[in-house]
């Protein structure tokens, strides 16, 4: 495991990333290149024109993803244009939207992020409530169903497999599962694939080239099936699941700790990580959670919920500081606070299920991707999660990223490519090793 050398890295690179976004005729600069601001310290932000005439564009200046700043329209000119200029005292995120005739564009700041903090302090029976979780998990009597994969993805020298772990919550874990064959004991790492949100797409199933990915580098890999879906059925499954029973799952049960979604997620999370620690190849120091958006934010909940991970890949995470409304923020996906529910019932509910709060003391080794023109995953709630772990961080601010990665065959998806996502890659290859 090679980490100290990225991290040097990663510290060295936040110094030459572009400070630039540019759509088709406008180009947007600002003073810090990696986006990041001291407390007072003043932001400038610039628009070129790319000589090309451009009469006007209309500037809205966000704070925390919430605050309307500012609004107003500029004579653009024929070279460049200072959009923005402006100090903050606080901690808090800054991004402006920049639209003119025939385009808009948007670049993202944060002033101060290490200081970043949770909207609400966290439950004073926080920790009770997940001991007795994980001890009534672990009471479960242990029952897994192991079918062969035969697939030509799977190549010589490998073993996949379709494995079901029985799970309260009420759903089983359910994943493809691959490995080297004929490996020592205890000489493996372990990684286990989070995803995003969604029931029927490619991004939130498990796939057999995800873990057969991980298998070739050496690792035993699970890819955790999102709610505990079965494996490889036909579209009109997914379909059924997505229109039917899966509808809007992320809203349902919020009156209830017990009852909240999210609860039978992490459950099932705890379960597959409880499989790979008891897999005879695994090397009983490393565990690696990898995931994007939700998948992002079960990487971080697993951080905190079970001190075996010791690493993981959060991608522009959700699930973080959902009470952040509370001091004016705007909170992660799935924004449960912003809903018309009863704060009430949704005070005695997210706190549980909120990686800001299950980030508290952990240990691990944390990469994570903070896009700062996200509006799915602001990076003020990204920032006040992973700002409550204790171990080691590897953060990629990115002034030029929304929630999806930049468009193909764009500057900015090179640049990100070059700046962000090799370097994702060198980690987890690093890590593995």
């Amino acid at each position: 495991m090679k980490i100290s050398n990225f991290i040097l890295s990663a510290v060295l690179l936040f110094t030459i990333l572009s400070p630039v976004i540019k759509s088709q005729n406008l180009r947007l600069e600002q003073k810090n290149r990696n986006g990041i601001y001291l407390r007072g310290e003043k932001i400038e932000m610039f628009a070129f024109s790319e000589g090309i005439n451009i009469d006007s564009v209309t500037i809205t200046v966000l704070k925390n993803n919430k605050e309307e700043l500012e609004k107003k329209t500029l004579l653009m000119g024929q070279d460049s244009l200072m959009v923005f200029s402006g100090s903050f005292d606080i901690s808090c995120s800054v991004m402006i939207l920049a639209k003119y005739k025939g385009g808009m564009t948007s670049l993202g700041s944060v002033v101060d992020p290490e200081n970043l903090k949770p909207g609400s302090v966290i439950p004073t029976d926080f920790k009770a409530y997940w001991k007795k979780q994980k001890k009534d998990l672990q009471a479960l009597s242990w029952d897994v169903k192991v079918t062969s994969v035969k697939d030509e993805s799977v190549t010589g020298g490998y073993i996949c497999e379709d494995v079901e772990i029985n799970c309260l919550g009420p759903k089983p874990a359910r994943g493809y599962y691959a490995r080297p064959e004929n490996v020592k004991p205890g000489s493996l790492p372990a990684v286990l694939l989070v995803h995003a949100a969604g029931v029927k797409g490619s991004w939130c199933r498990s796939e057999l080239m995800n873990t057969m990915k991980y298998a070739k580098m050496g690792a035993i890999c699970y890819d955790l099936n999102a709610h505990g879906m079965l494996n490889g059925q036909s579209e009109e499954y997914y379909d059924q699941l997505e229109k039917g029973e899966l509808k809007g799952y992320w809203m349902q049960g919020l009156s209830s700790r017990d009852d909240y979604y999210f609860r039978g997620m992490y459950l099932r999370l705890l379960r597959a990580i409880e499989f790979l620690a008891r897999q005879p190849e695994w090397d009983g120091k490393r565990i690696l959670v990898i995931g994007e958006s939700q998948g992002g934010g079960q990487a971080l909940a697993a951080a905190g919920l079970d001190n075996r991970v010791s690493a993981v890949v959060a991608i522009v995470p959700a699930m973080c500081d959902w009470l952040g409304p509370l001091v004016d923020r705007k909170g992660g996906w799935p924004h449960p606070f912003e809903t018309d529910a009863s704060k009430e019932e949704l005070m005695k509910t997210l706190p549980y299920f909120d990686a800001a709060y299950l980030l508290k003391g952990s240990k691990a080794l944390i990469f994570a991707e903070i896009g700062l023109i996200d509006i799915t995953c602001p990076s003020a709630s990204v920032y006040a999660a992973v700002n409550q772990a204790k171990g080691k961080k590897i953060v990629y601010p990115v002034p030029y990223r929304a929630h999806q990665q930049p468009p193909a065959d764009t500057d900015l998806a090179k640049l990100w490519h070059e700046t962000v996502y090799k370097p994702r890659e060198q980690f987890i290859n690093n890590y593995l090793k």
